[in-house]
Order: C-alpha cells, then structure tokens, then sequence
C-alpha cells in the first residue's frame, strides 16, 4: 500500500464525534482506612495513575501505545478495589467506599454519581473508547496519510468497539444501580457506539476497494452492509430524546444514505457488465436518489443543535466524487441503452440483497491488564473499613466535574491524496 493523490485525507471533517466524558478529581484519601505503608502506596499510585489517564484524553501526542500503557496501570490497581482478594466469592470490601462522578457525552454537564468502583471502571473505559474513536479520527485527517497510520484509524476503530461491547457484556451488568435513561451505560446508546464504530472501520475498508479498483460487486456489497449498521445504530436511538440524540442521528441518517448510494453506484456497474441495462439504468437513478437525500441531510445536520463536533462530509472529496460517478456511469447506461439494448427501464429499483463475504470489520476483544502484583490479599487485609472517617469535618469535600477541554484541532488542507 502506498499513498497517493485522493481519500483518507478528506476525513478531516468526516466523522461526527460526541464530548469525551468528563469527572470529579478522587483522592483516594481514605483518612485511616490504608493501614499499611502498601495500602498507602496502592491509594497514592491510583490517585496519580488516574490523573495521568485523565491528562491523556486531551493529549495531542498521546498514541495507542502511551495510553493502553495509562490505561494498564491505572486499571490493574483498580481492580484491586473489584476483584475478591480474601479467598472468598464475596464482594470486595473496598467496593462500595469511594463516590465518583461522571458527566455522559450526550447529557451535558451534568453528571451520575455512583460509590461504586465498578461504575469507575466502565466510565473510564467508556471515555478510553471514544478516544479511539477520536484518535482515529484525528490520523484520517492527516495531509498524507501512511499505510502504517491507515491502519491505525482501522483498528482504533475496532479497539473501540471491542472496548464497548466488553462493557456491556461483562462489566456493566455488575452494576447494582442500572444506568438512567440516555446515559452512556444504557443499552440504546452503547449500542449505538458500538455499530458505529463497525461502521466507519468498514469505510476505511471501503475507500481502499474503490481505490484499488476492486470487483464492483464486492464494493456494491460492502456498501450494502455499511449502509444497514449506519441505519441499525440510528434506529437504536429512535427512542431517546430528541435533544440529546438528534443531531448524531442525523449523522447516521445520511452516512447510511451515502452508502446506499454507493451500493446502488456500484450494482448499477455490475448489472451493465450483465447487460442487463434497463436495471442498470434503474439501479443508477435510485444511487442518484439516495445521493440526493444525503445531500440535503448535510445540511439539516450542521443546522441540529446536540452535543458533538459537526463533521462536513459534504464539503469532502470522497463525498464529491461519488456526485460525479453516478452521473457520468448513468449517462453511459442510458447511451448504451438508446443504442444497444432498447430495454425497458423497471419502475421499482433491484433488491440488494448482497452479502459481504469479506472487509466486515469484527470490534477487536477488549481484556482488562492483570491485577497489580502491589494487590496482594496480605496488603488488602490491612484495609480496615472500621477506621474510616468518623465525622463529616474528616471527610474530604465533594469535588465538583469541570467539562473536558479538548484539542482544537484545525482541518488541513484537503489535498486529495487518496490511499491506496
């Protein structure tokens, strides 16, 4: 693979991404619980190694590699809070001591709290997951993009999908207070993420084919699938309110008319090789009609207010391009047609009924590091519950969540240059 002049570039403004979560500061000053200089040490080590995560979100020279290695280390002495460390079945006695407050990245500033460690976990993970995202997005739109960084936008992609999926598979369901409706731990939305995430790694996937120049019926049906997960995660959020989930849905809305188009483009080219041009022909007017429709969905888009950045896809060449290829593809079927094959133009468009038979892109499983070696069942037997904070003056006070200032990175210029 090699990069030359017209795709990945143009994602610059092609992914609509929500707000990275935002929490209160913990202390894990447990005012003589920590009755060893170890226990003491765990608690110091969670404090700094939590802000060190914290301060990687907002980072713009955080890689993959820097934060797994943040994420590791705070999450193996975290779990030294969840884990049973005593012999036993029964819950870890450090569980339930800490509060902790995160805001949602469709809610504004307004936070859930929980004491609960578990509920830390998943919220962490939750906002390392959409850092992929946002990492991702942030190498697509790079004015020369490497093969090497090409593939990191595909597998951030799909780190993150596994990220969401291992929390609700396993650790969200440990919760013992449910997430509230609209939350990001709630079923609709981490779904949502989820597919989305598949999504926009196949589109990479996609971009490469049509560059490559690959079999227009593997394209047609790689489009065909992509389009089905964009409309998959929108009708996932058909039921949250509107004020929250308008503007990402509208997102979804026109990615998976954009890729119906391109399913319709690309069939249009497969039923022509058949000489089947009368389909052709109507396959090419339905790819113009959904193209169409995307269009128009750019711009009610930009004008929906709702939490996130707004993407331009629109204004991208990628988007542009596919305006010409179905024009200039159905001109050459109805010059064909008035020529060759006379035929009759069907009024209802083909079935895409395709299936992908590879390019599907599967979430990347996501395992929490090893227990640090530091949680040992001799350390945890020196934290004593009974030596807790007595009075509410010893208590530490109720740190207030301050909103996540992210990187205001600045589109380059589109240039063009297309993987390949």
């Amino acid at each position: 693979m090699h990069v030359r002049c017209v795709f990945i570039h143009r994602m610059a403004h092609w992914f609509h991404r929500n707000p990275l979560k935002a929490t209160a500061p913990v202390s894990f000053n447990f005012y003589g619980v920590a009755g060893s200089p170890a226990a003491n040490k765990i608690c110091n080590d969670l404090r700094t190694t939590r802000a060190r995560l914290l301060e990687m979100f907002t980072d713009i020279t955080c890689n993959p590699e820097i934060m797994k290695n943040a994420t590791d280390a705070y999450f193996s002495l975290l779990q030294g809070f969840i884990m049973p460390l005593d012999g036993t079945t029964q819950e870890n006695k450090m569980r339930f001591i800490q509060n902790f407050k995160w805001t949602d990245t469709l809610q504004g500033n307004t936070p859930s709290a929980q004491q609960d460690a578990v509920f830390e976990l998943v919220s962490m993970a939750f906002n390392v997951a959409i850092w992929y995202t946002k990492f991702a997005s942030r190498m697509a739109g790079k004015e020369n993009v490497s093969e090497t960084e090409a593939k990191d936008v595909h597998r951030s992609l799909k780190i993150a999908a596994g990220i969401f999926k291992n929390l609700k598979d396993v650790h969200i369901p440990r919760l013992i207070t449910p997430a509230e409706k609209g939350r990001d731990l709630e079923p609709r939305v981490i779904d949502a993420y989820i597919i989305q995430c598949q999504a926009e790694a196949q589109e990479v996937t996609i971009a490469r084919a049509i560059e490559l120049k690959h079999n227009a019926t593997i394209i047609a049906a790689l489009a065909f699938e992509t389009a089905n997960f964009y409309q998959k995660a929108d009708h996932t959020l058909n039921t949250l309110e509107p004020e929250c989930s308008s503007k990402w849905r509208k997102y979804l809305q026109l990615k998976q008319l954009f890729y119906m188009a391109y399913a319709y483009c690309y069939h249009g080219q497969t039923l022509l090789a058949s000489d089947k041009c009368g389909e052709a022909i109507r396959s090419l007017q339905e790819a113009e009609k959904c193209y169409s429709r995307a269009e128009s969905l750019c711009k009610e888009y930009r004008q929906t207010k709702g939490p996130g950045t707004t993407a331009k896809p629109s204004e991208q060449l990628f988007f542009l391009k596919l305006g010409g290829l179905i024009k200039m593809t159905l001109e050459k079927c109805q010059r064909e047609n008035g020529f060759i094959y006379f035929h009759k133009v069907p009024a209802e468009p083909p079935q895409l009924d395709m299936k992908a038979s590879y390019g599907l892109a599967e979430p990347v499983p996501f395992e929490l590091p090893p227990l640090s070696e530091q949680c040992t069942p001799e350390v945890y037997a020196t934290f004593d519950l009974t030596k807790g904070a007595k009075n509410d003056k010893a208590k530490p006070k109720e740190e207030e969540v301050k909103p996540v200032k992210e990187p205001d990175l600045k589109p380059q210029k589109d240039t063009g240059c297309v993987l390949s």
